[in-house]
């Protein structure tokens, strides 16, 4: 076996990447949010049935009970807890862990920037994702479309109306689907494989169906029936962040947590550690806030025109 020591990306990549991070930093500084920096090891997972976490054993020196803890897929919960404790605005630039995600826009190991801000609904922290890209992009402001409307005008089926055989039937057509899945899991093999290829400019997609709320409120007033105040942006067809008007009930996180944990038993995943400290957390009152995460590494490829996201950082996984 050939052992490659040189990094994926070229110097010159990596210092151009070097100069959008210290604009990032810029930018929050400017607006006077606090940078912060959590735990990358827990001891609860993300439930999330579609994201696996690695684990890692705790083996105490000296003896003592040993314990399983995980690397974060975000970090969220722990700055969640610190919205609780009365942090006010934050943000945080932090390496996240993803187990099976690799790809050309994909590594298990990736950079995440994530914010937080109490005041802020969805719209609002629409404007400042915006604000961000385009800094960093020089690109046009972002156009906005309720989920609902960006679905209909690419693939013709309005999701209110539309029965779940309309979907399977579309699904064999566009995408070569032969199975059962249920009606969101048609949903979102619609949207990736139909819709988002189609979102060159930068585009803000929002109203989300209420079944996809994940760690989102669900409102009214977004789209003809209730949905989450959740958003997505896309860049040149491919995913850049994603965003939530915040869940703040500490009893509905948690139901949300035993429904994703159920999930997983129905798919055959081991059951994991729910975050329980954020419940806690919650109970004790979170400020209502908006939250996002965005994909440094996904900006960085954006700037600099790369078509892998190995050109964007030090050493991927192949070289690590």
């Amino acid at each position: 076996m050939t052992r490659e020591w040189r990094p994926s990306a070229s110097i010159e990549a990596l210092r151009q990447r070097a100069d959008i991070i210290n604009r990032i930093r810029r930018f929050f500084a400017e607006r006077q949010v606090l940078e912060v920096d959590t735990p990358s090891l827990s001891h609860a997972a993300v439930s999330d049935p579609f994201l696996h976490p690695f684990s890692a054993d705790y083996i105490p020196e000296g003896g003592g009970q040993a314990a399983t803890l995980y690397l974060h897929t975000s970090p969220e919960y722990p700055m969640k807890r610190l919205l609780a404790a009365g942090s006010g605005a934050i943000w945080q630039l932090c390496k996240v862990f993803r187990n099976g995600e690799m790809g050309r826009r994909h590594n298990p190991e990736f950079s995440m920037l994530e914010w937080y801000r109490p005041g802020f609904d969805h719209h609002q922290l629409m404007d400042e994702v915006d604000a961000l890209v385009r800094e960093v992009l020089a690109c046009a402001p972002a156009r906005r479309v309720s989920y609902a409307a960006v679905f209909a005008e690419h693939t013709g089926l309005d999701i209110h109306r539309c029965g779940d055989a309309d979907l399977q039937k579309l699904a064999a057509a566009r995408c070569g689907f032969q199975g059962e899945l249920s009606r969101d899991g048609y949903l979102n093999l619609l949207f990736s494989d139909c819709v988002e290829p189609q979102l060159q400019a930068p585009t803000m997609v929002y109203a989300f169906p209420a079944s996809q709320a994940a760690l989102a409120q669900v409102v009214e007033g977004d789209d003809v029936v209730p949905s989450a105040a959740r958003f997505e942006m896309f860049v040149r067809g491919m995913e850049l962040a994603n965003g939530y008007f915040e869940l703040t009930d500490a009893n509905e996180q948690l139901r949300r947590f035993q429904l994703d944990q159920q999930q997983r038993e129905a798919l055959g995943l081991s059951v994991l550690p729910i975050d329980m400290p954020l419940v806690d957390a919650l109970e004790a009152g979170m400020p209502s806030c908006a939250g996002v995460a965005l994909g440094v590494d996904r900006l960085v490829m954006l700037a600099l025109g790369a078509s892998t996201i190995a050109e964007v950082i030090a050493f991927d996984t192949q070289r690590a």
